[in-house]
């Protein structure tokens, strides 16, 4: 990688950054060179779908009465320019206009009165403790992304990185939405949200959130093996851009491999509002 695009995305990245808790992120991030991108990562065209494609076209019909939106990680560090990971993630959130489809998507739920469940991320004092960690956990621990003192410890948590969006929270917090107890690494495996779905008849899963490669493409394998159907919003997910490569691409090319469905927002509203 040449230097002059080392310099220039360190720039970008410098001046998005917000707050004293955004400057220690920006350190560590810098320091790994996460700001140093292909210029080829701005093209959109990279996103498109392929002209001929070889594999058949979903046929999955959503029926209200079965079905879910799962939100996973709608959390600041992730989805506000103040948050940890912005600089990393910043840039896929603006492009698919992720935190104002989520907003559409709650809406849509709420109204056509489906299941909505939360798959938090927290990582609490004893998880930085760890003596196996991979790239992205070494990583997530050295920032303090989704940092908490304990489950039971709610002091600093409100507007903190770990807490959820101020948009979203109307529709989080208001005593219906089922919120998972937090995944540890990537998909569901460890947290109870399997369960609370199974326990509400749902069989169909409109999925959506954060990041796109890890999380979302962890539960997605996780719920595929457990025999749901599932739908990935493909404008309502984001994944970081950084020098090992376009996570939100690699999340895409699986997704069209895997998902029994890959909606557009505007589509997953229509075919919410027609139940």
């Amino acid at each position: 990688m040449c230097p002059s695009s080392f310099v220039s995305g360190r720039r970008r990245f410098l001046s998005s950054m917000a707050g004293a808790a955004a400057g220690v992120a920006a350190t560590a991030i810098a320091a790994r060179g996460a700001v140093a991108q292909p210029a080829n990562y701005a093209d959109p065209a990279r996103y498109a779908d392929p002209a001929t494609p070889a594999l058949p076209a979903s046929s999955m019909v959503l029926d209200s009465r079965r079905a879910a939106l799962v939100v996973i990680d709608p959390q600041i560090d992730f989805m506000s320019p103040t948050g940890k990971a912005w600089p990393a993630v910043g840039e896929s959130v603006t492009e698919n206009n992720v935190v104002p489809n989520l907003h559409r998507l709650f809406q849509a739920a709420k109204a056509a009165g489906i299941v909505v469940a939360i798959s938090p991320h927290y990582y609490y004092e004893w998880d930085h403790n760890w003596k196996v960690q991979g790239p992205l956990e070494l990583f997530q621990h050295d920032i303090g992304i989704f940092d908490r003192k304990g489950p039971y410890d709610l002091s600093d948590f409100r507007n903190s990185g770990a807490d959820f969006l101020p948009e979203f929270k109307p529709y989080i917090e208001d005593g219906k939405t089922i919120i998972a107890s937090p995944h540890k690494l990537y998909g569901p495996q460890a947290n109870d949200l399997p369960l609370q779905l199974r326990k509400q008849r749902v069989d169909q899963i409109v999925l959506a959130g954060m990041l796109a490669n890890m999380c979302v493409e962890s539960h997605l394998r996780e719920f595929l093996e457990q025999g749901f159907e599932v739908a990935v919003v493909r404008d309502a997910v984001a994944a970081p851009k950084i020098p090992e490569g376009d996570g939100y691409l690699a999340a895409l090319i699986n997704f069209r491999y895997m998902a029994n469905g890959l909606w557009t927002t505007d589509d997953t509203v229509k075919r919410l509002k027609a139940g």
